[in-house]
């Protein structure tokens, strides 16, 4: 198999694949057909700097057609995608370079400057000269006969609980992604879908290009930073009709913008961390659309979601998609490793996973029609008084109040009641005081059950967080 061969090369050269916007904001529309022999001829780059069939090739490109083009470079030849977050420093990208060995980064010449010594690299400069025709090209390298289980793509986990570990998906990887394409996602033939996700997070590899490009969509990469006041024209410009964006942005949006319905769009997709419903109804009510949230992990991919086609549960990160099979132990969440196309091979230190069952982490509850709800990492969860509180509740509460930008909740020692609830807040338009603490704390008693409601409320400037935008709640505890 090849995606090359088995998927660009049987649709029509015609086919729009990638809608690229710059920074300038200058579209260029990129069909199939340029796709593959661009990316034919970047491969001929790579193999003429000693890159082979097996060997890792690193990325520090942001969501530019570059990056898209090395990726299918590697997998054209058999080389393993290591994409990188262009945010990493380089203390991050020596931890990376260590462990999984790239013979090759291709950058931005400014990203560039970060990653340690010793790393051969190609420059955007350089990937110009390759894309310009009137330029001598190397002999592109032949399209190679993969199997399911060859090594295709290197993600880092987010590092919540440790330092990073680099996942490697097989080839299967790839192609396993038609179940959620067309049962989250949700795009159709001759859409535009625009997954807005940073590069080198889980997610920007599988639904950036991957998801839309599997259910005959075209997609949007847009090379500048989420701006709330632009998100919602550029997108209606664009005519988008897939929306694929991070807990984060729909909540920024929510409070810093004027929502309005977008012609084109037609469904609105989260993943990442839970989306609270104030923001959810806040969507709801504005465009008629509620952003389907879903759940997935790095070594699993996507395994639940809210599906396309069915109404949405609030606040649920949905269902198992087809095929997958879970089930839920000691309030665990665990997936039947052999039942999920995605799920990973192998860790770069080489650990396999060699049991029946995923042990997630993370903590759900059910409800009588299977949806399930998130609950918090197994970490996460604060005992106090004997009750059992999950940080997402007591976050979702505190963001249904005005004054709330972002909020985390993580445990406190107390002396008698174990663990008290402590509320970590970021203010949108007024001063910490007395009073607000008070105000929030009544607020949370009102939405829900009062043992949840925080005992400490503290106000930072902003919540320390993962590369792909999770809350460090592991950093919170410990800064106490």
């Amino acid at each position: 198999m090849n995606i090359i061969d088995d998927l660009m090369e049987r649709s029509p050269a015609s086919r729009l694949g990638i809608v690229a916007v710059d920074a300038e904001g200058r579209r260029r529309d990129w069909h199939f057909g340029e796709l593959v022999a661009t990316s034919a001829g970047l491969s001929g780059a790579f193999a003429a700097r000693g890159v082979g069939r097996g060997d890792v090739v690193m990325t520090l490109v942001g969501n530019r057609i570059e990056w898209v083009l090395s990726l299918l470079a590697c997998w054209r030849m058999g080389a393993v995608a290591l994409p990188c977050n262009t945010q990493l420093r380089r203390k991050d990208l020596e931890l990376r370079v260590a462990a999984a060995k790239p013979v090759l980064c291709v950058g931005e010449e400014r990203l560039l400057a970060e990653l340690p010594t010793g790393v051969p690299t190609m420059t955007m400069a350089e990937v110009g000269c390759v894309l310009d025709e009137d330029r001598p090209q190397e002999t592109p390298a032949s399209v190679v006969d993969l199997g399911p289980e060859d090594p295709a793509l290197i993600v880092f986990t987010s590092g919540t609980t440790g330092d990073p570990r680099g996942v490697v998906h097989a080839y299967r990887y790839l192609f396993g992604q038609r179940i959620q394409a067309e049962h989250w996602f949700g795009s159709r033939p001759g859409e535009l879908a625009w997954c807005t996700t940073a590069t080198g997070w889980s997610k920007s590899a599988r639904n950036v290009f991957l998801a839309p490009w599997l259910t005959g969509a075209a997609a949007v990469i847009h090379d500048g930073r989420f701006d709330p006041a632009e998100r919602l024209d550029f997108a209606a410009a664009l005519g988008v009709n897939v929306l694929c964006q991070a807990p984060t942005e729909y909540r920024m949006l929510a409070r810093r913008t004027a929502l309005r319905p977008l012609p084109a769009l037609r469904r609105m997709v989260s993943a990442g961390e839970p989306l609270d419903p104030e923001t959810i109804g806040a969507w709801r009510e504005a465009t008629g659309l509620e952003p389907a949230d879903g759940y997935g992990q790095t070594e699993t991919g996507q395994v639940t979601a809210n599906l396309a086609g069915e109404p949405l549960r609030l606040g649920s990160m949905g269902r198992p998609l087809p095929g997958m099979e879970v089930r839920i132990e000691d309030g665990e969440l665990q997936l039947r490793a052999a039942s999920s196309p995605t799920f990973f091979s192998r860790y770069l230190d080489g650990e396999r996973f060699a049991g029946e069952w995923w042990p997630t982490g993370d903590l759900v509850s059910e409800d009588e029609d299977g949806f399930l709800f998130f609950e918090g990492r197994g970490d996460d969860i604060i005992s106090s008084s004997g009750y059992r509180i999950g940080p997402t509740e007591v976050e979702a509460a505190l963001l249904s109040h005005p004054a709330v930008a972002d909020a985390a909740a993580v445990a406190a020692p107390d002396p008698e009641r174990g663990a008290v609830v402590r509320a970590i807040v970021v203010l949108r338009d007024r001063e910490p005081s007395d009073a607000l603490v008070r105000e929030l704390q009544d607020h949370c008693r009102e939405q829900t059950a009062p043992y949840k409601a925080p005992r400490i409320v503290e106000f930072v400037d902003a919540l320390p967080k993962t590369t792909s935008g999770k809350v460090r709640r592991a950093q919170l505890r410990a800064e106490r």
